[in-house]
């Protein structure tokens, strides 16, 4: 039941990480802050379908 989801920054809308998640235990979506290689600096980035 383990999915790969691709995480994108809120800013600038590039898709810059992957990762895994549970859809069983985490139906919503996943929303980690992560560093922006193009603003150079920490910002949120959502999962993206």
């Amino acid at each position: 039941m383990r999915v790969i989801v691709t995480l994108a920054c809120t800013e600038t809308g590039d898709r810059n990480y992957t990762t895994t998640k549970n859809k069983r235990t985490h139906p919503d979506r996943l929303e980690l802050r992560k560093y922006s290689p193009r603003l150079r600096r920490i910002t949120l980035h959502r999962e993206t379908r």
